[in-house]
């Protein structure tokens, strides 16, 4: 068995999933990383869209970004917007997560591309149902 980075072996043949939480409040990114790592994906968390776009001009092996909605100098709504229209990046699946439940809000981030919308605060129950979107 390989044994990655966090600590947890792969089994031969089985693919680790590596998924990039964008979130500017520090709790909040603790938590979601905190859930996907008991999920057993390896995970690089950040705190704004800006650094996310430059991690995955570095490193774009990302399987998942989920992002937070609000936070300061660039939305997760324009974050996926960006991977989206990138040819790169366009099918990493993204999932925006928020504390407000606004309808139209949602709906515009679905049409835009995004794979799921999750209301904070974020379940194990939440994350388990996030591996039907990891390509």
């Amino acid at each position: 068995m390989a044994t990655p980075a966090r600590g947890v072996p792969v089994a031969a043949g089985e693919r680790e999933i590596h998924v990039l939480a964008v979130d500017d409040s520090s709790v909040d990114r603790a938590v979601i990383a905190r859930l996907l790592r008991n999920s057993k994906c390896r995970v690089t968390a950040v705190d704004s869209g800006k650094k996310a776009l430059e991690l995955l001009g570095l490193e774009p092996k990302v399987n998942m970004i989920i992002t937070d909605y609000w936070m300061p100098d660039m939305t997760g709504y324009d974050l996926l917007k960006r991977v989206k229209e990138s040819s790169k990046l366009r099918e990493i699946p993204v999932v925006i997560m928020s504390s407000e439940n606004v309808p139209n809000r949602i709906n515009r981030c679905l049409e835009e591309g995004a794979e799921d919308f999750l209301l904070k605060p974020v379940r194990q129950s939440d994350v388990t149902k996030l591996s039907n979107w990891i390509r």
